[in-house]
């Protein structure tokens, strides 16, 4: 369930977009109601499509923000900065009807994850993955810093990959990447990290 909490806002906006996409007229007529009739038309079905998903998104997100809090649940760090980013990123791409904010927005969120673990290790000499999960895991200092770095590292490359698809490729084909390939490219290197840690995690010691 927790799994699906996280992915809400995702999925909100692939379902959207497929949706926008599907459905052009209807979609004008919504972003007209928004916006304004400029962007508004069926000649530029990707653009309604991504204003309809990133709507809906933005939506998603002060919903998923607000069951936490309704509930007196504490919001984490990552999910406001994700917040941050979307309602900015995502209100400049609905008011500038462009769409280039809202794909320049998983990279820096990314990016930001790695300056985050990086600026600790650098400016406060703590590790922030240690940090977090040491109570989870028992692990050489030596192993939590290569952690650190890896994890840093692929947040850093997958910002470059967003990036890459967004400016290489087609709208569609930048959200099936954002949707299924950042993810099915975080469950591969989650398992690789797995394999890897496995080696090094410390048994507790037996009660004698």
């Amino acid at each position: 369930m927790k799994l699906l909490f996280d992915l809400f806002p995702v999925a909100a906006f692939f379902i959207a977009y497929r949706i926008g996409k599907g459905f052009p007229e209807q979609s004008a007529v919504f972003v007209a109601a928004l916006i304004g009739p400029v962007a508004a038309t069926t000649a530029f079905p990707d653009l309604v499509a991504v204003i309809v998903a990133t709507t809906v998104a933005i939506a998603a997100t002060l919903i998923q923000v607000g069951w936490l809090l309704a509930r007196g649940q504490r919001v984490k760090p990552m999910l406001w900065l994700s917040a941050i980013l979307i309602i900015a990123f995502g209100g400049m791409t609905i008011w500038l009807q462009n769409e280039l904010f809202i794909k320049w927005k998983p990279s820096l969120l990314y990016w930001s994850f790695a300056l985050i673990l990086v600026g600790g290790r650098l400016l406060f000499r703590r590790n922030l993955l240690a940090a977090l999960l040491g109570s989870e895991l028992t692990l050489a200092p030596s192993v939590w810093d290569r952690l650190l770095w890896l994890w840093a590292g692929f947040f850093a490359c997958l910002g470059a990959a967003n990036l890459y698809v967004a400016y290489q490729f087609t709208t569609e084909q930048w959200v099936d990447f954002k949707t299924f390939g950042l993810m099915g490219i975080t469950f591969a290197f989650v398992i690789g990290l797995g394999v890897y840690l496995s080696r090094h995690i410390k048994e507790p010691a037996a009660d004698v």
